[in-house]
């Protein structure tokens, strides 16, 4: 199945604290998100994915901001189950690649997606979201490429997730409203659990 499918929200976390990794992914995997994009960021990123990967069975954890080759490798290493990036360059898209795990290039503009759909790629990440068009570019765009799909990521909130979840060519959307910094500092994990159980019933149908 494709990542795009297993989920309507991924959450995007920043992570300050390693030792957060681990509660903070039960607590989304309770609610209902079990796909967790931890962006590299943070020192702590690697060893969060690592935690997770390790300790989480039910959660499919994987690096966010990816940005050269070598972001690939250390993910990688510490058992990241899937890559996004904000934007794509020919050497990090070969690395992606060749990683063997699925994997989410980004894109802003009809010819970054072209570029990428002639080379194979058909499931993208849109970013930034809001700043680069919103849900009205993405419906441009489902009628040139009617067979890509996107993530898109970037000013995504619970008011307006369902509007980009309700186009054909959107299979999930990208969000740190479900992990909020405060939430995390203060090990209000229980919170988190409702914020994913709220985001993990916003799709709708096209």
């Amino acid at each position: 199945m494709s990542l795009l499918d297993l989920t309507p929200v991924v959450p995007v976390v920043v992570i300050e604290d390693a030792g957060t990794a681990v509660p903070l992914a039960r607590a989304l995997v309770a609610g209902g998100l079990p796909v967790i994009e931890i962006t590299l960021r943070t020192p702590a990123a690697l060893e969060a994915v690592r935690r997770i990967a390790a300790e989480v069975p039910d959660a499919v954890v994987g690096a966010g901001t990816v940005r050269t080759a070598d972001d690939v490798t250390a993910a990688l290493g510490a058992g990241a189950r899937f890559l996004v990036s904000p934007g794509t360059t020919p050497s990090l898209l070969a690395a992606m690649v060749s990683s063997g795990v699925p994997y989410l290039p980004g894109v802003a503009t009809a010819t970054e997606a072209m570029t990428l759909a002639e080379q194979g790629v058909r499931e993208m990440k849109f970013f930034p979201a809001e700043s680069a068009g919103g849900v009205s570019y993405l419906k441009a765009l489902s009628g040139p490429l009617p067979d890509v799909r996107f993530c898109p990521t970037g000013g995504i909130t619970p008011a307006n997730a369902p509007s980009y979840l309700a186009l054909a060519n959107v299979g999930c959307v990208g969000g740190s409203w479900v992990t909020p910094a405060v939430l995390l500092a203060a090990g209000d994990y229980p919170r988190i659990e409702k914020l994913a159980a709220e985001a993990a019933c916003l799709r709708t149908s096209p």
